[in-house]
């Protein structure tokens, strides 16, 4: 995790453990667009597989799909927290949602495993970032725009979610949330595209 903050504001970039495993879930389950927003596939790319023999009985791949958006809505919710628990193997959060916790059932392990290496990852770029001062460039961005306005700041808190995903962009999430590509910040012309903007509305 890391913040970086002023007088009356601060910004916190992190990843995510459930919201990796809500994305593994999804795309093994083929689940395109779902959600909202409608993210990138994650990388490394997950392979779907057919889940219609699993579900069929459960109202089947529209109901997943719906169950798992209240999923991914919660989620975001609760943001750090882990809302629903994700309690195997009776997944007894989920006794609203029959769909997903099936598909829940059949994944847990792996997108339990998939999640964790991602967390390694992240662990280890952010160590990076640190060391190489990259993530300056955040309070950089809030600097140069207070110069622009000549007064102090609003007082203002913004999450940035960084995830594993394919598509180097970023999408924002009113009133204060970013979710983005950990990947982005890596292209500092296409991270300020995205989240400049985002920081001009909010000082």
């Amino acid at each position: 995790m890391h913040h970086t903050g002023g007088p009356g504001w601060r910004i916190t970039m992190d990843t995510s453990g459930p919201m990796l495993i809500a994305l593994y879930v999804r795309d093994a389950a083929g689940l395109d667009s779902a959600g909202h927003p409608a993210l990138s596939h994650v990388a490394p790319k997950i392979r779907p597989s057919d889940h219609a023999n699993l579900i069929a009985a459960v109202g089947g791949v529209s109901a997943l799909k719906t169950e798992w958006e209240a999923w991914w809505d919660q989620l975001l919710k609760a943001h750090p927290e882990m809302s629903p628990e994700l309690a195997p193997p009776a997944f007894g959060a989920f006794g609203n949602s029959p769909a997903l916790r099936r598909v829940l059932q059949a994944h847990f392990g792996a997108a339990l495993t998939w999640a964790r290496e991602r967390r390694g990852e992240y662990a280890a770029l952010e160590a990076e970032r640190e060391a190489g001062g990259a993530t300056e460039f955040l309070a950089d961005m809030v600097e140069d725009r207070l110069l622009e306005v000549g007064r102090a700041s609003r007082d203002f808190d913004l999450t940035i979610i960084e995830l594993p995903l394919a598509e180097p962009r970023a999408w924002y999430l009113e009133p204060s949330t970013i979710i983005m590509s950990h990947d982005l910040l890596s292209q500092p012309e296409l991270f300020r595209s995205y989240v400049q903007p985002v920081v001009d509305l909010l000082v």
